[in-house]
């Protein structure tokens, strides 16, 4: 169960209406087991696709029912998206029904035997199952009497071996006239149409995949079917319906809200048809804000009265229903109270507070003023540079001239932050230790060894918070004839401020008490649901979203939620209808992201082995509609998919593809960093991860005005672009899951690691000439090893070609053995993901070897930002030159491996 938590950062406690509001564990009564349930609803289905709920599989789902904890007459339920009567009970009956439309048909496929004959969705719906028939063979009784009034000793006689004689003579053939021959002639005629038309269904592969469909729960149907039934199965109102109830109260991670959404989505998964349904729990090192616990003071002289207090909080959004919003605070941040002269320093980079320093300001024991974004764009780093600069406290605001009324309409009416939004977020290091910090490198389970949080390298060592620029603003004015004025690229944009000065030791004394609730075994829950494929069902295709928030998370995070719950209906249905994909889907909601990536990070640690071993891609939802203009970033094998996706979408407000747009806007498949659930499936598991995004300008990130009402009438109206990206993903997952050879682009891999290794080169020499060094940093090796890994590639990926002409070339036929070849070209293909980490003993990134991908990894300095080949970054950045070639070395040694996989 939940822990307890005071009331000031949880919402209402969570009810079968009311928190949940008609959450799909309204959908089934728990005394109504669900394959009944599936046949009690055939015969009211608007669809057209048949659907196979009377199935075998029935036995293999879940019961798909938790009964609620608690009631409420409270009607405003996930399906309740509309405010009239008539448009909710509409969307109520939609959500309940769970059926799918008509889509269009094509013709068949080639290829046949273990991908089976594909069927065109049909018009009609199954009404039968398939069996094999009964053969019934009548055996001749004997006579009662012999016909040759013989006794019945004789006719005995007769049928002894030693009587055969006289029982031949006794024999009489039947008399053979003109319609005998006719009819035997007849009958020989159809027995060889008969068997000539069983042997066309062998050879064809139609029985045979059949066979192999119905034994493995699933049917194949035709590939372009199903695309054009996915996108016309994309409802936008029910993707308006769960932002709606997921949002519509406070749940960071850990709280009772939180427990409830992770109910919600349980119940949800279990309705949609998953084969498997499972919630996860994790104990982790997690803090909470104390409400009269956290204070920003300007002090009098004498410093022991307060002469100005911040007034922290937002305005309240979320109303009584909702329960009280969270509080402002940074997760992960460090109890204290402390006084110090207050200083600006801009964004809080590295060269911010080297300038203050070099500006002969002393900084010890003073406390930082910087702003969000920047050049430093991670909120953490920020408050560690304050900290090795000497600062004893750092004070985060959100500036208009970055996120505010100078950009635009200011929410809630705009996009943007007004002037007490205040952005919430986590302080600990993502980009040096991911995960619980108490447990690097293992899962957190209740029993399990931890350090100690003094121990720990993820967290800072000084306290902070956020700020309003309205409380900001008194700050600034306040730093007024103090130390120098700042530079203009360090003003902001905060009116009435006048003049800009960076504040020195003589500065006005600011106090800064965070002072908080920590506990190092909360418990979190993810939350998990598959569909297990019919030919390598222990291989994967991951699709995840996290689902805890810093407040009401309409756009951070339930914009992915609700595209991942919408797939997992569309999907589940289509197995409720007889198809089945060739390799396992899994769907996973994720808690605790926001801490530090945690809920994803202690289950790939908890199962690393069995990833490196059979995920073969991962794709993360997150803040995934804020805006209209698309945005891709993730390993080179998933451009083929995400091509193939982007060129059935069309954007409807632009009249094109969605890749005629990309082409356009000059887009390109950009790097993975640090920042959301990829880490560590990228990182640590070795798995080809894809993160995708409708981006925007800023929104109130983080903020209690990032909620319901802002998305539907500011970012996204009607819900067109979740539509679009709902449409995007699932035709990826098909694409993935249920082409014979997977889309793996290794071509482009071996491609972007040549250009990758030229842009390191010149970075790194540039660095080696600014920072004067004599020596040669040698690049020789991984030049010649990404070459390897090209040319390999590209003779790889010829036999694709030549599986094609083998199956064209025989009519659809895969015999057993090139079957066999066509999975292991597709495990080498996931395999060379897995085979760039680095797992010798203590190997990874150096300092940071939780990340073990010697391609993919967060810059240790700016975490959010692509950094190819991180650990020769590193090395570089810190003048350890001698270091730098040996890890060059051990890269390259590493990716000539890797290329050895790709022998055919």
């Amino acid at each position: 169960m939940p822990s307890e938590k005071v009331p000031f950062y949880d919402p209402v406690p969570p009810t079968y209406d009311e928190a949940l509001a008609g959450s799909s564990r309204a959908w089934a009564p728990p005394t109504r087991d669900p394959v009944d349930e599936r046949n009690a609803t055939e015969t009211e289905s608007r669809s057209l696709l048949p659907r196979a709920g009377d199935s075998s599989q029935g036995s293999r789902r879940p019961d798909g029912y938790r009964a609620p904890t608690v009631e409420t007459d409270d009607e405003d339920s996930l399906w309740d998206s509309d405010s009239d009567a008539d448009e909710t009970n509409q969307v109520r009956r939609e959500m309940e029904e769970l059926e799918i439309e008509e889509p269009g048909r094509t013709g068949g496929t080639l290829w046949g035997k273990r991908i089976g004959f594909n069927l065109s969705l049909p018009t009609w719906k199954w009404s039968w199952r398939p069996r094999l028939p009964r053969i019934r063979i009548q055996l001749p009784s004997r006579p009662s009497a012999p016909a040759d009034n013989s006794t019945a000793e004789e006719a005995v006689d007769r049928e002894d071996p030693d009587n055969m004689r006289s029982w031949l003579q006794d024999f009489a053939f039947p008399k053979v006239n003109s319609m005998m021959v006719i009819v035997t002639v007849a009958r020989l005629l159809a027995l060889g149409i008969v068997i000539g038309f069983m042997y066309f269904l062998f050879a064809s592969g139609m029985l045979t995949g059949l066979t192999n469909g119905m034994n493995n729960g699933g049917m194949r149907f035709d590939p372009e079917d199903l695309r054009v039934h996915l996108q016309k199965s994309v409802d936008p109102r029910r993707m308006r319906a769960a932002v709606k109830i997921f949002s519509s109260y406070a749940h960071i991670a850990g709280t009772e809200g939180d427990y409830a959404t992770a109910l919600d989505v349980e119940a949800m998964f279990n309705k949609a048809g998953m084969d498997v349904v499972e919630m996860d729990d994790y104990y982790v090192y997690l803090n909470y804000p104390r409400e009269n616990g956290r204070t920003v003071q300007i002090l009098d002289e004498t410093g022991d009265s307060a002469i100005w207090t911040a007034a922290l909080e937002e305005v309240e959004r979320g109303g009584e229903s909702a329960g009280k919003q969270t509080l402002a605070f940074h997760g992960h941040s460090k109890s204290g109270d402390v006084r110090g002269p207050l200083i600006y320093a801009n964004y809080g980079a590295r060269e911010d507070y080297q300038k203050i320093k070099d500006m002969g300001i002393n900084t010890t024991g003073a406390i930082a003023l910087v702003k969000y974004y920047g050049t430093q764009t991670d909120r953490a780093l920020k408050v560690k540079g304050a900290e090795l600069a000497g600062f004893a406290g750092c004070i985060i605001y959100s500036d208009p001239a970055d996120d505010g009324f100078l950009k635009g309409d200011v929410a809630p009416n705009g996009r943007f932050m007004p002037e007490d939004g205040v952005q919430r977020g986590s302080v600990s290091l993502m980009s040096w230790v991911v995960g619980d910090v108490l447990t690097p490198g293992w899962e957190s389970k209740k029993e399990v060894p931890r350090m100690k949080v003094s121990e720990s390298q993820g967290l800072v060592k000084i306290p902070s918070l956020p700020l309003a620029w309205r409380d900001a603003q008194v700050l600034l004015q306040n730093l007024k004839g103090f130390g120098q004025k700042v530079p203009d690229a360090w003003k902001g944009g905060v009116p009435e401020v006048g003049e800009w000065w960076t504040g020195n030791e003589s500065s006005p004394v600011v106090r800064l008490q965070n002072e908080q609730d920590e506990n190092e075994k909360q418990p979190i829950w993810n939350v998990y649901g598959k569909i297990i494929g019919m030919e390598q069902s222990a291989k994967s295709i991951i699709l995840g979203n996290h689902r805890d928030a810093w407040a009401f998370g309409a756009t951070d995070p339930h914009t992915g939620t609700a595209i991942m719950i919408e797939l997992a209906r569309i999907f589940g249905d289509l197995v409720d209808r007889g198809w089945r994909p060739l390799r396992s889907i899994e769907f996973m909601s994720w808690d605790a992201e926001e801490y530090n990536l945690i809920g994803s990070t202690e289950f790939v640690e908890k199962n690393v082995d069995a990833l490196r071993e059979n995920a073969f891609a991962y794709i993360n939802l997150d803040t995934v509609v804020s805006g209209q203009n698309f945005r891709a970033a993730g390993s080179p094998p998933l451009r083929k998919s995400l091509f193939h996706a982007m060129e059935r979408v069309v954007d409807p407000n632009f009249n094109t593809t969605l890749k005629e747009l990309w082409d356009r806007r000059n887009n390109k498949l950009e790097g993975l960093g640090a920042g959301s659930d990829y880490v560590a499936f990228q990182d640590i598991a070795g798995t080809s991860s894809l993160d995708l995004e409708f981006a925007g300008e800023a929104f109130p990130y983080h903020s209690s005005y990032d909620n319901f009402d802002l998305m539907e009438q500011v970012i996204d109206p009607g819900f067109t672009y979740h539509g679009i990206l709902a449409q995007v993903v699932g035709l990826i997952i098909l694409d993935l899951a249920d082409r014979p050879i997977m889309p793996f682009d290794m071509v482009n891999y071996g491609r972007s690691l040549e250009t990758w290794v030229g842009d390191l080169e010149s970075w790194a020499n540039k660095e080696a000439e600014k920072k004067n060094h004599k020596g040669v940093l040698k690049f020789e090796g991984l030049k010649d090893a990404a070459a390897t890994v090209s040319m390999q590639a590209q003779q790889f990926s010829k036999w694709e070609m030549e599986w094609d002409r083998l199956v064209i070339r025989s009519g659809g036929w895969e015999t057993q053995e090139l079957g066999t070849a066509r999975i292991a070209y597709n495990d080498k293909m996931a395999a060379f993901e897995t085979a760039l980490l680095d797992l010798e003993l203590g190997g990874g990134i150096p300092n940071r070897t939780q990340f073990k991908h010697v391609v993919f990894g967060p810059q240790l300095w700016s975490g959010y930002d692509e950094a190819f080949f991180p650990a020769v970054r590193d090395l570089v950045d810190a003048e350890a030159w001698d270091d730098a070639n040996k890890y060059i070395a051990k890269t390259a040694a590493i990716m000539k491996q890797a290329a050895a996989i790709l022998e055919i």
